[in-house]
């Protein structure tokens, strides 16, 4: 044991950190500005905003879903960056990101100070006694407080930290924007140099035994079309040739051995072929067809695992299903259920937060992820490749802990106008939020953080906005389980629902605005039990937007008077699933989203309401 002891080196020449934070407080920026000074890009290459970003989603929506890694070069040594997801419903991506690295960077907006993400993505790096650096971000921004923000860390540390033993953290101050730092805010701005030094004496370089068999477990999955399914991962031991024969440990026990194909590294934001990596080395090896995340590939003659990636439980599902509505198969490539079943089959090997469960039916798949953007991010990606399908309204997932009903908790952040606390409380309260704090007001600003059911969040961002004239923020993680808090109300505002199938008229419409907030405008083909807008009532209403005004011969006195519409509200996808009531479906195809009554025709409507109550 001494001797194997004795063999542990640190690998000196390297440096693996990630990057965490809440959503928007400029990690991605801030890798842009590493990849710039640390010589990643050419000199007459052209730089883009946000490099990485790359997935088309990301960039339009400015946020990072999927963890990705590259490397710079600074003096003699090798800082390998793994850019991670700053939103709670992609925290799987974090929590099997961080067992890659050596230390984290914790990035904080000088302004908005420490959020529900950054106590969740902070707990999980302590955990695994990794090294933090503090960056304080957007010194620059007006209104910024970055002394208080360094205070508000210091508590979350003291919170975290039981033991005291990571309280030694340094702190930096950064613009990402202006690629600027400085260890004190009087110092003059510099370049990004000060955070490279940091990294270099607080990470600490990776440890292994080089001369023990090889052990890297496999941390995330990338698909290329040339070489097939690449397994990326730290190596924890010993070292790979390219071409040399591995096993694949997986999680059943079983072992699986192939031949490497091909051996990649990270060199700025390309791949490059290497011969050899040795321990510490962030890699990617391709060879095997179904490698999974959370299983090793270790030395062929001695195939021994690592502890693999615990994930943390899914708290809401959905049910996937065979789309059925009258409209089915215009639109989408791939409409089967076995189409739709090998696409979420294939989501669960890179996805390590999803799950996907199979029903009594087998048109309906149970989906379970951690949270309303999780799924939807699911949702949309798949709708973006062809697939047609629909969805149920997301549930909470349940426990009996101790023989009680138990339902998952979120702690929700809201930052809002100093008029608009009180409307926000009120239907907090009706969701059975509990208050826990309600900071001092800044800037015309209150800061009110809420443990709320989670079911109580379900469709609450849409009402949240209009109660905030759309100037509110609210960021929410998942911060356990606690017992059934009682029944909450359901969607106030009923459906307007289209009687048949035809062409929606100016005429019809005119009339029906008035009964509520209409989705549809004209011209548009709708079907029977289709959802057409939001009645300004709780209760459902059957109308008929395909109604023509008859012709005659006799005039009235408004009879030239132009029909004018309410622009109609073109919901998006979350919107869309916030709204769908439990008796209706949401249809998704690459063109449409629909949300349609299950059932289509109103008297099997009413049969159907009559059973559930009886």
């Amino acid at each position: 044991m001494i001797e194997q002891e004795a063999n542990i080196k640190a690998r000196e020449d390297i440096r693996n950190i990630a990057i965490i934070a809440h959503v928007d407080h400029g990690k991605t920026t801030l890798v842009d500005k590493m990849l710039q000074q640390g010589g990643a890009f050419h000199a007459r290459e052209g730089i883009v905003e946000r490099v990485m970003d790359s997935n088309e989603l990301e960039r339009e929506r400015g946020i990072t879903i999927l963890a990705k890694n590259t490397s710079i070069h600074y003096k003699e040594y090798k800082i390998n960056i793994v850019d991670t997801p700053g939103h709670a419903d992609f925290s799987g991506e974090v929590e099997r990101t961080l067992k890659m690295v050596d230390g984290v960077l914790l990035l904080v907006d000088a302004f908005e100070g420490a959020m529900p993400q950054t106590k969740f993505v902070l707990k999980k790096a302590l955990d695994l006694q990794l090294k933090t650096i503090v960056v304080i971000n957007k010194i620059d921004r007006p209104g910024a407080t970055p002394l208080e923000v360094a205070d508000q860390i210091t508590d979350l540390f003291l919170e975290l930290d039981e033991e005291g033993k990571q309280l030694d953290f340094p702190v930096i101050f950064a613009s990402a924007k202006q690629g600027t730092c400085k260890l004190n805010l009087e110092d003059a701005d510099s370049n990004l140099e000060p955070l490279f030094e940091m990294i270099l004496d607080r990470v600490g370089a990776p440890v292994g035994d080089e001369d023990a068999p090889f052990q890297m477990l496999v941390s995330s999955l990338e698909y290329d079309n040339f070489i097939g399914r690449v397994s990326l991962g730290r190596i924890n031991h010993g070292k790979v040739r390219q071409g040399e024969i591995v096993a694949l440990v997986q999680k059943d026990g079983g072992v699986i051995k192939s031949k490497i194909t091909r051996l990649l590294g990270y060199e700025g934001l390309k791949k490059i072929d290497l011969k050899e990596a040795k321990v510490g080395e962030i890699v990617g090896i391709a060879g095997f067809e179904a490698p999974q995340i959370g299983e090793t590939l270790a030395s062929a003659e001695d195939p021994q695992a690592l502890p693999s990636i615990e994930i943390g439980e899914p708290t809401i599902s959905m049910n996937f299903m065979v789309n059925t509505s009258p409209f089915a198969g215009l639109e989408g490539e791939y409409v089967t259920s076995r189409q739709v079943r090998d696409r979420l089959m294939k989501e669960l090997r890179s996805n390590v937060a999803l799950r996907v469960e199979e029903t009594d039916s087998t048109e309906v798949f149970k989906v379970s992820g951690r949270g309303e953007l999780h799924l939807s991010i699911l949702i949309e990606t798949m709708r973006r490749e062809g697939y047609e399908f629909a969805v149920s309204r997301p549930n909470v997932i349940f426990k009996t802990i101790d023989g009680k009903k138990q339902e998952p908790i979120e702690h929700l952040t809201i930052d809002v106008g100093d008029t608009y606390i009180g409307p926000v409380m009120e239907a907090l309260g009706r969701r059975k939020g509990e208050l826990k704090n309600m900071g001092t007001s800044h800037s015309g600003n209150t800061r009110l953080t809420f443990d709320v059911p989670s079911r109580g969040l379900i469709g609450y961002r849409s009402d949240f906005l209009t109660a905030t004239r759309g100037t509110g923020l609210m960021n929410y993680v998942f911060s356990g389980y606690l017992p059934f808090k009682g029944e909450i109300p359901s969607r106030t505002k009923g459906a307007l629902i289209s009687l048949e199938k035809g062409e929606s008229v100016t005429f019809s419409l005119h009339n029906i605005q008035e009964r509520g907030q209409l989705f549809i405008g004209s011209g548009e083909k709708l079907y029977e039990g289709m959802v057409i807008g939001a009645h300004s009532r709780g209760n459902d209403l059957v109308v008929n937007a395909c109604k023509k005004k008859q012709l005659s011969n006799m005039r009235s006195s408004g009879a030239d008077e132009a029909l004018t519409l309410t622009p109609p509200k073109k919901m998006s996808l979350e919107e869309a699933i916030s709204f769908v009531a439990e008796d209706e479906l949401l249809e998704v195809t690459p063109k449409s989203i629909r949300l349609r009554k299950k059932h289509l025709n109103e008297n099997d409507r009413k049969r159907a309401a009559k059973k559930s109550t009886s």
